[in-house]
């Protein structure tokens, strides 16, 4: 496994640990928590990304 990887699995897992916390609080915030999944589902599409072991094309604005 990769040093990326590593800390891609890494951050994954702390974003998972904070949403966790997040949706148990009392007063859920549901920005806060679209924000986290958000990112979340970022490093996991990096992650599965990686697994191919393509490159994303260069997407254009418009």
């Amino acid at each position: 496994m990769s040093n990326k990887t590593f800390r891609l699995l890494e951050r994954h897992q702390k974003l998972d640990a904070l949403l966790r916390m997040a949706q148990g609080r009392r007063w859920a915030d549901p920005y806060e928590i679209a924000r986290i999944k958000k990112l979340k589902l970022m490093v996991k599409d990096r992650l599965a990304q990686l697994a191919r072991g393509g490159r994303r094309a260069a997407r254009t604005a418009g």
